[in-house]
């Protein structure tokens, strides 16, 4: 699917912060960030908890990395969300995505408004399967779809 905009610029970034990785290997959020590390982009996982991922080492929050990062890709709760733009604000990252597979994801009104308030470029939903080369089929046809219906996120 060829897009615009901020979810281009986004996908043109290399250096990412990876927030709201999963503790579980066999989880989607790994699987995700193994597929972007494999087409070159270059990913920080952020995880409170987490010491390392994938064998990357994590850092507690995005301020904490040391070099910045030129955007960040949120896998969180949304009531975690609006923390994670906040962060995102105070480390001078710019560009964030607020995944959403199924269900809400990490969108929530008050990480949006935040984003707004603070001059960001937010992708609010979608997942970047959607968008990103090479994708499966099942993933190009979900954002066709979404395009179809004139609910592609922007």
């Amino acid at each position: 699917m060829t897009t615009s905009g901020p979810i281009s610029t986004f996908l043109g970034l290399r250096r990412i912060a990876f927030v709201g990785l999963s503790r579980d290997p066999r989880d989607f959020s790994r699987s995700l960030l193994r597929d972007w590390a494999a087409r070159g982009y270059e990913l920080i996982p952020v995880h409170p908890v987490l010491d390392q991922a994938e064998g990357r080492p994590c850092y507690r929050r995005v301020q904490d990395i040391p070099g910045g990062v030129d955007g960040a890709f949120v896998m969180t709760p949304p009531a975690a969300a609006e923390q994670v733009v906040r962060d995102c604000a105070e480390a001078g990252v710019s560009r964030v995505w607020l995944h959403r597979g199924a269900g809400q994801g990490a969108v929530s009104e008050a990480a949006l408004a935040l984003g707004r308030e603070r001059g960001l470029e937010v992708v609010a939903g979608a997942c970047p399967y959607m968008f990103l080369p090479g994708a499966g089929a099942l993933h190009r046809f979900h954002g066709f779809v979404l395009r179809l219906l004139g609910k592609q996120p922007s």
